[in-house]
């Protein structure tokens, strides 16, 4: 990748890879595998609890570096081991070339390792004049093709057998058999002699323990205990943060590391080194001679790393590739794309920190903020926080975009952000189709919503790539100049004699209030019925005016100080109302208010920011678990027309509601109340890939994320995909309608509404 990549070249490398149909077919292959071989592993664990046990392990030794590198160092050196300090990358590699010629080795072989790719070490090596050799299938396949690992556990999992063969054939000039088992045998045949004749051994580490000066190496190839015994020389690299204290923490970690990377309990080769060999054995080709083992130790910008208090938790990596393996863009274009040599969601944060701002630019705008890469992480790490961290200091230090500055400056406006809306709804209406394309495209029949208008010919003249879905209309009266008829039709259905009120705000979010009111209308539909239906329950509803946009487009732009700027407006909106809960029927609303206003608000609002956050509550969950609590008629409270014939109904789950907030029963549980037949999809937690900007950035990836998602849902054979995100309702209804898919998209409240 060059340093001057643009986000418009960037796109076209993105193209080329969803035009990779053998990528595509393993990448999807893989995803789907991954998912049970790990639920598998860890069946039977506390998996939370071990995961919080591994993040305090790295924790506290991130927080004791300088002294386990001490005592490592001392033990070590003890134990007849040299240690190197490399304070850069640059170091390490005059380090490592220092201890070749020193040592008069010539040939070198290699075991995988990700910091020597890190620090480019093979082109150093070469560049001196060294032979160097990878040892492990994958990674020395892709050193054949001159490219780097497309996985951190799996280099070359985005090759085809047919691909490799046709490598081998041009190494060994023989046409080679495509079987894979064949080409393994041919790997081993060409390798072994670069073992025999190896001089010096160079692999990673993926524990340093400091009180026995142990290192530990987890592979599932034996060529890691080649590399280390054969040549006279080994040479172990290693970053400072893999220093731990004790082997228990590494047994602990190692308990995760397979399982979480392969969905293994445990992988082929564990390998324990406390120092090297007295003699190498002596022989015809082995004459007798001491062997020497060195072990490099890699900052690189750890040790500043450590010292952040936003990104010193990124330390704690185990390097399982996990991030990758959940991701949805990374199913969709491979490690290439999604990475520069950490990939994953990793990648996008540590690329930042060890190759720059230039290589790291683009990639942290490939994100969908899904949340599956931190739900996922073995060392939990709040992965998708971090990525829009790294996006705005990008954009801090080297100055935002005029699209993103824009957007900010109008979400701090709020009253002009509001009025620009009102005078898009007159403006677009040359671009608004006269019919209802819902119900023209659509054949599922019996349910009764408001539908939007939509735009024609828009996306077709300004983002022609955006043409993969309908997109829908602002309306002419948003929902806040609605509010008062609406509050005033709830009031005078309250019945007086109640002996408990539930005082409610509702928060709208910017596409509720101006693309889909009815949404909301339905939703405080529900509410009202519900309580009319308890004679001791009465509601008090207030919708404050000074409310706005959540603020996650502004986050997800890099545009973190208007996020601040919007979290305040909206914690000043609500404050005096005298409430009991804030209402949204927007899941990424409820996630964003819950988690980010708090830490962007830490040290300036913290107190009320974190009593905003916690009245906040997703619709579903409000409905489930507190108002029907209430009530006094049990699970058949929302089936109240018993003459509708009930619908097949599947459910997408909202990113930022089931990972975002852990809510991943409360919305199923409604549907069946509400009398209709749920139908479970294979993937329903899988991103629908809107992600706000993220569709915007990368139409290309948002499409075939889209078209996946409702493939899987057309399979299930249900009339009715069901969700409580209006961007996901846009996602998906536009998709919908755009290929013609035979079900309809709504949002929970509006199929709990149908029932009244």
């Amino acid at each position: 990748m060059e340093n001057s990549e643009t986000l418009k070249e960037y796109r076209q490398r993105i193209d080329s890879a969803l035009d990779n149909k053998f990528l595509r077919s393993a990448m999807d292959k893989f995803a789907v595998a991954y998912r049970e071989s790990r639920k598998n592993a860890f069946a039977g664990m506390d998996v939370d609890a071990l995961i919080a046990e591994v993040a305090e392990i790295k924790q506290n030794a991130i927080k004791n570096n300088d002294k386990l590198f001490e005592e490592f160092k001392s033990v070590a050196q003890k134990n007849g081991i040299h240690v190197h300090l490399a304070a850069t990358a640059t170091d390490a590699n005059k380090i490592i070339a220092q201890i070749a010629k020193d040592t008069e080795s010539k040939k070198i072989i290699k075991s995988k390792s990700m910091t020597a790719e890190e620090i480019h070490l093979n082109k150093w090596l070469e560049n001196e004049g060294f032979e160097v050799t990878e040892t492990d299938l994958g990674e020395w396949i892709v050193q054949l093709r001159h490219e780097g690992p497309s996985h951190m556990v799996m280099p070359a999992i985005h090759l085809s057998r047919f691909q490799v063969a046709e490598l081998f054939a041009g190494v060994t000039g023989e046409e080679q058999n495509v079987e894979i088992e064949r080409l393994v045998k041919v790997a081993r045949k060409e390798l072994r002699q670069k073992f025999v004749e190896a001089d010096m051994g160079i692999t990673g580490a993926n524990f340093l323990i400091a009180d026995t000066a142990t290192i530990g190496i987890v592979t599932n190839e034996g060529n890691a205990r080649l590399a280390t015994t054969l040549p006279k020389v080994h040479v172990a690299l290693a970053g400072i943060d893999k220093l731990l204290p004790t082997l228990k923490d590494a047994l602990t970690i190692a308990k995760v590391l397979p399982r979480n990377a392969t969905g293994q309990r445990l992988t082929s080769y564990v390998t324990w080194i406390t120092g090297p060999s007295e003699y190498l054995g002596a022989g015809e080709n082995f004459p007798p001679s001491k062997r020497e083992m060195h072990i490099v130790l890699l900052d690189n910008g750890r040790r500043k790393i450590a010292s952040d208090p936003d990104f010193a938790q990124i330390l704690q990596c185990v390097r399982c590739g996990a991030c990758a393996n959940v991701c949805p863009v990374y199913r969709m274009v491979g490690g290439h794309t999604l990475g520069y040599i950490y990939i994953g969601a990793i990648g996008l944060i540590t690329t930042y920190f060890f190759h720059g701002a230039e290589n790291a630019k683009n990639l942290v705008q490939n994100c969908t903020n899904c949340g599956a890469c931190k739900a996922v992480c073995a060392a939990g790490i709040d992965l998708p926080r971090l990525i829009k961290e790294v996006h705005a200091r990008i954009q801090d230090e080297d100055g935002h975009p005029l699209k993103s500055m824009m957007l900010g400056r109008i979400l701090r406006d709020r009253k002009m952000f509001h009025t620009l809306l009102r005078i898009a709804s007159v403006a677009q209406k040359p671009f608004v189709t006269t019919q209802n394309i819902t119900q023209k495209k659509s054949s599922a029949k019996g349910v009764q919503t408001e539908e939007p208008l939509y735009l024609r010919h828009l996306p077709l003249i300004f983002f022609k790539e955006h043409n993969f879905r309908e997109l829908p209309a602002i309306v002419k009266t948003p929902f806040r100049d609605r509010w008062r008829s609406i509050k005033s039709g709830i009031e005078n259905k309250r019945v007086k004699t109640a002996n408990k009120t539930i005082k409610i705000g509702i928060f709208s979010g910017c596409v509720q209030d101006f693309v889909y009111p009815e949404q909301l209308e339905a939703g405080l539909k529900v509410i009202s019925q519900i309580v009319l239906s308890n004679p001791n329950l009465d509601i008090k509803l207030e919708f404050p005016m000074g409310q706005s946009c959540c603020g996650l487009p502004a986050l997800m732009m890099g545009e973190k100080e208007a996020a601040k700027d919007v979290a305040i407006q909206n914690i000043e909106a609500f404050k005096g109302y005298d409430l009991d809960y804030i209402v949204t029927l927007c899941a990424s609303c409820a996630s964003h208010l819950t988690h980010a206003t708090p830490w962007l608000l830490s040290g300036l609002y913290d107190t009320d920011a974190k009593e905003f956050a916690n009245k906040v509550v997703p619709f579903s969950q409000f409905i489930n678990k507190i108002l029907m609590a209430e009530g006094e008629k049990g699970y058949d409270i929302l089936d109240r027309k018993t003459d509708l014939t009930p619908k097949h109904v599947t459910w997408h789950s909202p990113c930022h509601l089931c990972r975002g907030l852990g809510i991943k029963d409360d919305p199923k549980e409604l549907i069946a109340k509400s009398g209709n037949l749920f139908v479970q999809a294979k993937e329903e937690e899988t991103c629908c890939g809107f992600g706000g900007s993220f569709s915007a950035n990368f139409p290309a990836i948002s499409k075939e994320i889209l078209t996946r998602k409702l493939d899987d849902v057309e399979n299930t054979g249900a009339e009715i995909l069901a969700t409580e995100c209006p961007g996901c309702v846009m996602q998906l209804r536009g998709g919908a309608l755009n290929q013609n898919r035979k079900f309809k998209v709504l949002h929970l409240a509006e199929l709990l509404a149908s029932k009244y």
